[in-house]
């Protein structure tokens, strides 16, 4: 006696909602990536210019893609706390995509799967 695959269908059904929960908790999202960069100011008198320790920052800068092009801003510390977990969520909601694609492949390609709407 063959087994039902509705429990199958409805444990990947549960299982891809549990996914969209953990995307909709997620407030800020952004993709990129944040640099954190010290500088030297180009004062020969500066003690930047001799000493690696004494340059000038951190300075913090956004970096992604928009429209094909690379953008860079420059972002205050507080800023780049929020980018940085911005960056972050989007990261996880890519690899969730990735696990809700697998689960949705699975639940169409069951077998005399039952039509739920």
């Amino acid at each position: 006696m063959k087994k039902s695959k509705t429990p199958s269908c409805t444990r990947v059904r549960q299982h891809t909602r549990e996914l969209r929960r953990a995307i909709n908790l997620m407030d800020f999202v952004a993709s990129g990536t944040i640099h954190k960069r010290t500088k030297v100011c180009g004062r020969q008198n500066c003690r930047c210019a001799t000493d690696p320790g004494a340059r000038h920052g951190p300075y913090y800068e956004w970096s992604r893609r928009q429209d094909g092009r690379l953008i860079h801003s420059v972002i205050s510390p507080e800023q780049a706390e929020l980018f940085t977990r911005a960056i972050q969520n989007y990261r996880e909601i890519q690899q969730l995509l990735r696990l809700w694609e697998r689960e949705t492949a699975k639940e169409v390609l069951t077998p005399g799967r039952e039509k739920i709407a």
